[in-house]
């Protein structure tokens, strides 16, 4: 086997690898699947969960589904495909910032059980991404795929920036992955080009897609240094914080865009 059809190869494991890993999409079983580079896709693995999730939205406006109920929809199979994964780590960094105690954090962010400052934030989450979709009409599918990669851009970002609190854990290893800045450029500029995909279908919306690329960039950096203030480091549930936050506050962002019409 040559070289490049090993790196072709590898690639494919490696994707396989992070889609098995943040999503319960199902794939043929594939042997040599390695879990410890999956964050390096991480952005990648976004744009696969926000195409389905936009190729269900069309779906539902061929059959006439209303805006509101189309929203609910995504929103709930967005949960799903992602088997709960980061929204959980939301509730359980949400709980864990609840205690006055720092030194406490950590432990009561470990706890499975739920809290009510979790909860509270699961359904503070699910309205903002609801809302969002509801008030956005153009453009949909676009959006959906911008927001997953964004989120778990921000990801990377935390990551790579921050230390990572536990010494072991399902997130400690991401840390080996994401080694330097060259690591976050590729899904950094894949966001940014599937956000200059908007000026290809309307060339007077210049200014929104570098709006969009501004604010996905800023939201998704920003996030992670804000739980960095406050907890003084990096879980994998402020990992998925850090997704949900920024998928749910991008989507905030874009309905100004859309109402101004940049």
């Amino acid at each position: 086997m040559t070289n490049h059809d090993q790196w072709w190869k590898q690639l494919l494991l490696d994707v396989g690898s992070s889609v098995t890993f943040y999503t319960i999409i199902p794939l043929p079983y594939v042997k040599g699947l390695y879990f410890r580079r999956v964050s390096r896709l991480a952005p990648q693995v976004g744009l696969i969960i926000g195409g389905i999730l936009g190729l269900f939205d069309t779906g539902m406006i061929s059959l006439g589904v209303p805006t509101l109920t189309r929203s609910v929809l995504v929103v709930c199979l967005w949960i799903a495909m992602t088997g709960g994964l980061h929204l959980d780590g939301a509730m359980d960094t949400a709980d864990g910032l609840a205690v006055g105690d720092p030194k406490r954090r950590l432990e009561v962010m470990a706890d499975s059980a739920t809290g009510a400052f979790g909860a509270m934030v699961a359904i503070v989450l699910v309205l903002m991404k609801t809302a969002a979709l509801t008030d956005l009409g153009k453009n949909r599918w676009l959006i959906l795929m911008a927001a997953c990669g964004w989120g778990r851009w921000g990801q990377q970002v935390a990551i790579f920036r921050y230390p990572y609190l536990k010494a072991t854990g399902k997130g400690a290893f991401h840390k080996q992955a994401i080694c330097s800045y060259e690591d976050l450029l590729p899904g950094l500029l894949l966001m940014i080009g599937l956000s200059t995909l908007q000026v290809v279908f309307d060339k007077q919306r210049l200014l929104t897609a570098l709006a969009t690329i501004l604010a996905g960039s800023a939201i998704a950096t920003l996030t992670g240094a804000w739980f960095h203030y406050k907890l003084g480091g990096h879980t994998g549930d402020t990992y998925g914080a850090v997704v949900e936050w920024t998928e749910a506050l991008f989507l905030c962002m874009l309905t100004a865009l859309e109402k101004y019409e940049l």
